[in-house]
């Protein structure tokens, strides 16, 4: 898929700011651009050595559309792989536009989405799946988001895949041998230690599924829902870990009656966060649609928060709506914390955490939203649930639904392979396995691609990258 025109995008956000950048990007980027181009030393744009900055004006015939500066990337060492223009120009969107314009008119086209990061992968300069980390950097909104993104980026899963798929080359290509002799019952590819690099790669391809989970809660954030009966503190709880009134705060039960959500990092992590209505049984048509939209909620959330108002638990029988939430989803993360402990006397403090002990498979915390005590071990109760340990021993992590499906059918074929080796199964066979693994390995890097797959992956870029 060769490209022979010249592209022209605004890179930075449209609006009025300080500075914009407009990017070119083509075979013709630098006549085009030192014919629009005044340097205020009189220098030959297209004279200039690559990755330099030179100040000058954008003109239009007679007319200066503005002073600018404009920075050349000439091929192959630039982002596209093409020679490529950075104009830096004022942020009126005035100017932007006429700049643009001026291009157009003078051999360029709009870029579609993604486009100078497509002629990045088209012309070698990353693979597949570092491509799709760029759009994973530019969205990343914590700590841990883009660390991934920028690890992915530098080619850390790319060598991964790469080094896995080298190997298994490297048998296949002693299977296909066989194939060439197959007349003469002659083994070139050593069984055993076939068998033991197939083990190998499995476990590879088991631990990179595995860290899907984590990888796509660090890339989406993780939702917590925040229920419990009306009037516990569940707004109040919000509203401090938040440090904002986001929920009306109110000392009649059911005043929450929809779900209000928010995001809060902790610890390089992001929550989302979802206050609910209280859970009892109403005759209110409202409040009861509010409850539908809690039980839906705890669905969707991956860690729920019970929380309890501590004056009113009296005993066990107090807890049983959590057995029914434990019940009917025993894979979510439980945590039950208990409200208002600030107006609970040492004695009744030691009552209710002896109640509390007898709830199994929950983290149990005490704490006082309105005051802001146990919030610093609330918020580390939650980072519990995150194996933030892979992230701070660099370990790869996979966050991208189609690097998922690829392995696990990978791994699928590997186990084939595995197979067809213990049944003694012929070189023939054994290729046709080998070879569907490489494909779906390749698909992660662009090894294999089709146009269909590069314009879905592209199409959710923004212009301009």
């Amino acid at each position: 898929m060769p490209y022979t025109d010249n592209i022209i995008a605004l890179a930075s956000p449209s609006g009025i700011g300080a500075v914009a950048l407009i990017r070119i990007s083509g075979p013709d980027t630098m006549a085009i651009a030192a014919s629009l181009f005044q340097s205020v030393s009189g220098k030959d744009l297209a004279q200039q050595k690559t990755h330099t900055i030179h100040l000058g004006h954008i003109v239009d015939g007679d007319k200066v559309l503005d002073k600018v500066l404009v920075s050349i990337f000439k091929s192959p060492n630039s982002y596209t792989g093409e020679d490529v223009i950075e104009v830096s120009c004022h942020g009126s969107p005035y100017i932007q536009q006429q700049i643009v314009q001026l291009f157009l008119r003078n051999g360029c086209r709009t870029a579609t989405a993604g486009e100078f990061t497509l002629r990045a992968f088209l012309n070698g300069k990353m693979d597949l799946s570092q491509a799709e980390a760029v759009a994973d950097l530019i969205a990343s909104d914590s700590e841990a988001a883009h660390q991934i993104a920028v690890q992915q980026m530098r080619g850390g899963f790319s060598n991964d895949i790469n080094r896995l798929r080298e190997e298994l080359l490297n048998f296949a290509s002693l299977i296909e041998l066989e194939l060439d002799f197959s007349g003469e019952d002659v083994e070139f590819a050593d069984r055993e230690k076939f068998e033991h690099l197939l083990v190998e790669i499995s476990e590879v391809l088991k631990n990179l599924i595995d860290s899907f989970a984590l990888g796509n809660v660090i890339k989406n954030g993780i939702p917590v829902a925040i229920v419990g009966e009306p009037n516990v503190g569940k707004s109040t709880l919000l509203n401090a870990l938040l440090n904002e009134e986001r929920a009306i705060v109110s000392d009649i039960p059911g005043t929450t009656r929809d779900t209000i959500e928010d995001q809060l990092s902790i610890g390089g992590i992001n929550f989302r966060f979802i206050d609910t209505a209280g859970i009892r049984k109403t005759v209110d048509v409202v409040e009861e649609i509010g409850i539908r939209r809690t039980l839906e909620k705890i669905e969707q959330a991956k860690v729920v928060v019970y929380l309890l108002d501590a004056k009113n638990v009296k005993g066990p029988h107090s807890l049983s709506e959590i057995a029914a939430i434990q019940k009917k989803h025993p894979d979510k993360a439980l945590v039950v914390a208990a409200n208002k402990v600030d107006e609970l006397s040492e004695k009744e403090k030691s009552a209710l955490v002896a109640i509390l002990e007898g709830i199994k498979d929950a983290k149990i915390l005490l704490l006082s939203a309105q005051k802001g005590e146990g919030l610093e071990a609330f918020k580390n109760t939650l980072l519990e649930f995150v194996n933030i340990g892979s992230l701070s021993g660099n370990d790869t992590i996979v966050t991208n639904n189609r690097h998922y499906n690829a392995l696990l059918k990978a791994l699928e074929e590997i186990q084939k392979v595995k197979e067809g080796i213990s049944n003694e199964l012929s070189s023939d066979l054994l290729a046709i396995d080998i070879r569907q693994a490489l494909f779906h390995l390749g698909e992660i890097t662009g090894e294999v691609t089709t146009d269909d797959l590069l314009g879905n992956i592209f199409s959710n870029f923004c212009i301009g990258k």
